[in-house]
């Protein structure tokens, strides 16, 4: 159940918390500045997500070759480099991609 709804978009969130950040995709508040660039972040775990760029810390390390990333997000793209996964596929052409930015390139 989603109690919580968006009155902009309707879009429905489990927690309350989850509506009030959704709520500044709308208002474009971004609360979570980084300390060391300023760049702004609507959820804390953005902001810290961003802040190894600054510290260097890549805890996400690929079992099959070692490469290391610093969101879990970016090993799962490289892992279709091992796999040959390619889940991205036009809808005009059939042609496949490994990730969403080459599909909308092609």
């Amino acid at each position: 159940e989603r109690p919580y709804g968006c009155p902009d978009c309707g879009q429905a969130f489990v927690r309350r918390s989850g509506l009030a950040a959704h709520r500044r995709v709308h208002t474009g508040e971004r609360p979570y500045g980084c300390p060391e660039c300023g760049q702004a972040f609507v959820r804390r775990s953005g902001l810290a997500a961003h802040q190894r760029v600054h510290t260097a810390e890549r805890p996400h390390s690929c079992p099959e070759c070692g490469q290391s990333f610093v969101q879990r997000s970016g090993l799962a793209a490289h892992q279709r480099v091992h796999t040959g996964e390619r889940p991205y596929g036009c809808p005009d052409c059939g042609q496949s991609f490994a990730g969403s930015s080459s599909l909308l390139a092609h």
